[in-house]
């Protein structure tokens, strides 16, 4: 159902514009039928809280959003679908026919820290054609947002060691995919998801699971297989039977040049001191040891001490380490109105009010390191007459300029860039945003409404 169209983006053979809530076409429908769908309008994503506990976010996915707004518009059986469930007017299958996002899109960008109420996404453009976007952005940006959050605190706990994804056989199979390029966003070095490998340009890992020694008449003989058909810089998998005797036929087969082993099950601290131990007594000094078995960033900083020179997480990552999902929403913040004016709106919805107006954002510093974050609100005249002070960094990118997508913003350079903005973000935070403790956000958001 994919494939790839130039390196780093997808061509997709399905459309994301069905990718929806039905209530998005319904409410299409019936503002066209008013005269509202085409008003202008602005729309906000942002989240109001961070999980329990959590001092920052990574903004990650919308590189993913561009990919899918290429190709966001309906075929003739998108409409069929859409006409045999009664669910539009033929009037608005006729609005659709030629549907392309021709509006704006800027926001944080992919790698960037964010924390409550952070505007991490605008949409400017017609009510009916934002309106159609809504769940596609969310289910993209509070995924990705999720695993690349969960990602950046276990490679922080992690330390200089890599990470890896390995994640791919927890979740679902596209969210798999959507995992392995949100957690290199987030820090990690590469993925077993061959697919996503292939998509994004990711480096790929993996070589045998404990099947393969089971088929085999001996370890010994599974051993010597790998090593013939990958050579001795393959990594063993060493704990099928008993990990002494495992590591020792591991060295006496390749010798002291393997590659590396890898430990899935006991104390991983106890038993990768007790490996390191062998692989040296034995000679195979530069031998590395990876581990894994249900990591998280917990686990991964109780290692801290054994020596270990890389993890693989799988079940943690993809399930955003028990926060699978940002609780971003989308929200109208200013619109035309009956004499044609733009003018802010808000929700004064208990517990779920909202700031009107479009938004500016930028991060304060005090000796280098970030001090608050600040948002400022208002109507596109006044935010254009306001003058942030100079050492203030301006946190918003363009990504789409009346229907033009940034392309700069796709691919596998995009990822890379965005992995290398995490780390820079991340380290302009106070120290304490790396604390697994429970804790408030790293900065405080302060908001102005001009």
């Amino acid at each position: 159902m994919t494939r790839t169209s130039r390196e780093g983006q997808i061509m997709v053979d399905y459309s994301p514009a069905l990718m929806t809530d039905m209530y998005e076409y319904t409410m299409l429908d019936a503002a066209l039928k008013d005269g509202t769908a085409n008003r202008p309008c602005v729309f906000e994503i942002f989240t109001r809280h961070l999980p329990e506990g959590r001092r920052y976010g990574v903004l990650a996915g919308t590189g993913r959003i561009l990919d899918a707004l290429e190709h966001f518009h309906l075929d003739d059986d998108d409409l069929a679908f859409l006409a045999d469930r009664k669910i539009v007017s033929k009037e608005t299958l006729d609005w659709l026919k030629d549907f392309r996002f021709t509006g704006s899109i800027k926001g944080y960008r992919e790698g960037e820290m964010f924390f409550p109420n952070s505007p991490v996404l605008q949409v400017e453009g017609t009510f009916g054609e934002c309106t159609l976007l809504e769940t596609l952005l969310l289910s993209i940006l509070n995924y990705d947002s999720a695993v690349a959050s969960a990602a950046s605190r276990m490679v922080s706990a992690a330390k200089d060691r890599p990470c890896m994804d390995m994640g791919g056989r927890r979740t679902n199979e596209w969210a798999a995919v959507a995992a392995a390029r949100a957690a290199v966003v987030g820090g990690f070095q590469g993925t077993a998801n061959l697919l996503a490998a292939q998509l994004y340009g990711l480096k790929a890992i993996g070589t045998a699971a404990h099947c393969f020694t089971l088929v085999h008449d001996s370890e010994r003989e599974a051993f010597e297989s790998q090593i013939n058909a990958l050579g001795k810089s393959t990594t063993l998998l060493v704990d099928t039977y008993n990990i002494e005797e495992a590591v020792k036929t591991a060295v006496e087969v390749a010798g002291p040049d393997l590659g590396g082993v890898r430990i899935d099950s006991g104390d991983l601290a106890a038993m990768a001191q007790r490996v390191r131990n062998e692989l040296d007594a034995l000679g195979a000094t530069s031998t590395t040891i990876t581990v894994t078995n249900d990591l998280d960033e917990y686990a991964l900083a109780a290692l801290q001490t054994a020596p270990v020179d890389s993890y693989g997480v799988g079940t943690m990552l993809v399930t955003g380490s028990g926060a699978p999902t940002c609780a971003m929403v989308y929200k109208l913040t200013e619109r035309e109105n009956a004499d044609g004016i733009m003018e802010p709106v808000a929700k004064k919805s208990k517990d779920k009010a909202t700031v009107p107006g479009r938004k500016l954002a930028y991060r304060s510093y005090e000796y280098n390191l970030a001090d608050c974050e600040h948002v400022i609100s208002g109507s596109e005249s006044k935010l254009a007459d306001f003058q942030a002070p100079e050492d203030w960094k301006d946190l918003l990118v363009q990504y789409v300029d009346h229907g033009e997508i940034n392309h700069d913003y796709q691919g596998h350079d995009a990822i890379v860039n965005a992995h290398n903005y995490r780390a820079k973000a991340l380290a302009e935070l106070p120290i304490t945003a790396q604390s697994l403790m429970k804790g408030d956000p790293a900065i405080p958001t302060e908001t102005t409404v001009l």
